[in-house]
């Protein structure tokens, strides 16, 4: 073959490869433009990640532009300035190394937004670095690879400065992610990482085949998978309001704590009706509220739950003008389009700064739709220091029973119970009782009633069962006369349709004879949760367990009710039992109740004797049972078991 056919050939193999290199370029600027307007479109939470996903769009589009344009000028350079194809050559590194600094900015924002200073001074150091390989870029020379006169690609102390920089940024983001994992969204570190592995990918091929230019392209994949995954204003849209959902909600108030900004928020709370045939009303008249709370000017509007929907204002101003207009597009729409009023309840933050940070946020709309009397009752309040102390307080509550769980720091007590009849004690109540950290217990009346709303009593309940069969496993009390220990079933067990399984278990586990075992239910529970409890009660029933009707006197329920119960035993309450003493009409009460017990063949405990006056009265009476504080106190199993002994043995002697 001829110089000049081998020439030609030569030209033809590098037009080629030159058309390929651009169309290359060119399907990933066409696709980062799809991208971007698809992501220009839509409305979007102002986040420090999606400000810097934009600029890493835009660097991006610049860098395949500048790919291109470098492409050309390159191989036009003898018909060009020198100056010129220099400048777009390293600009095009420049942009290359200005993606690796997005990407670690990407990553920061993410992990390190809440820890200021952490932040601040690593982006100032990876500045610093990246400042210094843009100058070493645009200072060093460049080469350019001739292959049959045509330049080919660039290659020189520029370009290596720029790979070095890159893959340093690279590995640190890579690194970043993994290391901070538990700090990190999920999903972010995953896009993120699949980012940068298509980037490295191509970077290793491009480096192994200077004719394949493909690392602008790769660049733009990542950047789609990141906006798929991530970064696409949909993700943070309720599909049906168009209202910006929860995950938005927290991305944007820990956003503002992270910075120490400030800001109001409108919780509104539309009623909820049980009743199928006004259900379709509801859902129109949410939609709507929603669809007008999407255009209130100067506020972002989220979904936080099915009821709620949550308006944040940057001013504090807007936000009383914006109830009333609010509430009165409520009040009309519902009265023109469902010819019924609508309620529309709210909460207002006016200084976020009352709470501590996103989480506590979210807890505290819990805590005043649940717990805030003024809520409950006007269904509006301004929520105040007092109310957030109130739930800091019930916040600190529940932290120590759940770090008491964890650590296993819940323990039982036990109150001797005196049998009138067998003149001697035959019986104890299991209590629950906690220690907190420093060894310190908790009164039962601060965890009980929260353990109950938040439904940790069933783990409660749980534990302390198993700690009472461990007990009576360990310690053989029928030795000293004892019948049976009785164990408190709250009202959220008696609602827990396991609760009968479970309890057969753990006494099987432990070989529990079931007459050892009395449980005690409460009025209330017998109201609120009938049949599940009966189901439990006849299942437990019939593997040999008795029951008790606990607190008599102080429940909803009447004498009729025990008839549908099957308990053996009825506890007076201490204050019943204080009211024979104290009060002329509380001895009526008391003495009819009893002989109507008594009159069903039911034992009687009456609770909270303290004196020996009192103790006499009631055994005069003819009560079965007496428990209190003229006996015992509440003892720690060790202690509860020497006063039984004790106490035995002088039965025994007399």
């Amino acid at each position: 073959m001829s110089e000049e056919k081998r020439s030609s050939a030569g030209d033809e193999r590098n037009e080629e490869g030159l058309i390929m290199n651009i169309l290359t370029q060119s399907c990933g600027i066409v696709l980062l433009m799809v991208i971007l307007v698809f992501y220009n479109r839509q409305t979007r939470v102002r986040l420090k990640t999606s400000l810097v996903f934009s600029l890493a769009l835009y660097v991006t589009i610049l860098c395949l532009c500048f790919d291109i344009l470098s492409i050309v000028v390159i191989n036009y350079m003898s018909e060009l300035p020198g100056l010129l194809v220099e400048i777009v050559c390293k600009t095009y590194l420049v942009t290359f190394v200005g993606i690796a600094i997005c990407s670690i900015m990407y990553v920061y924002v993410d992990i390190f937004e809440s820890d200021r200073k952490k932040y601040r001074y690593s982006l100032i150091a990876y500045a610093f670095i990246g400042t210094i390989g843009i100058i070493l870029i645009y200072t060093l020379p460049i080469h350019y690879k001739y292959s049959d006169n045509v330049v080919i690609y660039t290659y020189g102390p520029s370009v290596v400065t720029t790979y070095g920089v890159a893959v340093l940024f690279v590995i640190s983001t890579l690194v970043t992610a993994i290391r901070n994992k538990n700090k990190m969204n999920p999903r972010r570190r995953e896009a993120v990482i699949l980012w940068m592995l298509f980037w490295f990918a191509a970077a290793i091929i491009q480096f192994l085949n200077n004719k394949l230019l493909i690392v602008g392209y790769a660049c733009a994949i990542g950047v789609m998978i990141v906006y798929i995954m991530l970064e696409n204003p949909e993700v943070n849209l309720d599909k049906r309001t168009g209202l910006f959902n929860q995950s938005a909600l927290f991305q944007y108030l820990r956003q503002f704590y992270s910075n120490g900004q400030g800001f109001s928020a409108v919780v509104f709370i539309m009623e909820h009706s049980f009743k199928s045939a006004i259900q379709e009303e509801e859902k129109d008249f949410r939609f709507a509220i929603a669809q007008y709370l999407i255009n209130i000017s100067d506020a972002f509007a989220f979904k936080m739950d099915e009821d709620e929907i949550v308006l944040i204002f940057n001013d504090s101003m807007m936000v009383e003008s914006a109830i009333a207009e609010i509430q009165k597009y409520a009040h009309l729409y519902s009265i023109q389009n469902l010819n019924r009023e609508m309620t529309l309840k709210w909460m207002c933050i006016m200084d976020n700064r009352v709470v501590e940070g996103e989480s506590e946020f979210f807890y505290l709309i819990k805590y005043v739709r649940q717990n805030n009397k003024e809520y409950i009752e006007n269904g509006n309040v301004y929520i105040n220091e007092k109310i957030v102390a109130e739930m800091k307080s019930r916040r600190e509550v529940e932290n120590i029973i759940i770090d008491a769980i964890e650590n296993e720091r819940i323990e039982v007590f036990y109150q001797p119970i005196y049998s009138n009849n067998d003149r001697m004690f035959t019986a104890a109540e299991a209590l629950v009782r906690i220690r907190d950290e420093n060894g310190n217990i908790i009164p039962p009346g601060v965890f009980i009633d929260i353990s109950e709303e938040n439904g940790m009593i069933l783990r409660l309940g749980e534990i302390v069962f198993e700690h009472v069969c461990e007990f009576l496993e360990e310690n053989d009390l029928r030795k000293y006369g004892f019948h049976y220990i009785e164990v408190n079933l709250s009202v959220v067990q008696c609602a827990y349709q396991q609760l009968a399984d479970e309890y057969i278990d753990i006494m099987k586990k432990h070989n529990i004879s079931p007459d050892l075992i009395n449980l005690e239910i409460t009025e209330s529970a017998s109201i609120s949760a009938k049949k599940t409890m009966l189901d439990n009660m006849t299942k437990l029933i019939d593997y040999g367990v008795r029951f008790s009707l606990d607190d008599f006197g102080t429940g909803q329920s009447n004498l009729n009710y025990i008839i549908d119960m099957p308990v053996d035993i009825v506890k007076f309450d201490r204050t019943m039992s204080m009211a024979y003493f104290e009060n002329g009409k509380g001895k009526f009460v008391m003495d009819a109740a009893m002989h109507m017990i008594q009159g069903m063949e039911l034992k009687i405990v009456s609770e909270g004797i303290e004196t020996k006056e009192q103790y006499l009265e009631m055994k005069r009476l003819g009560i079965d049972y007496i428990q209190g504080y003229y006996f015992s106190k509440p003892l720690p199993g060790m202690e509860f078991l020497e006063f039984i002994r004790k106490n035995a043995v002088k039965v025994m002697e007399n």
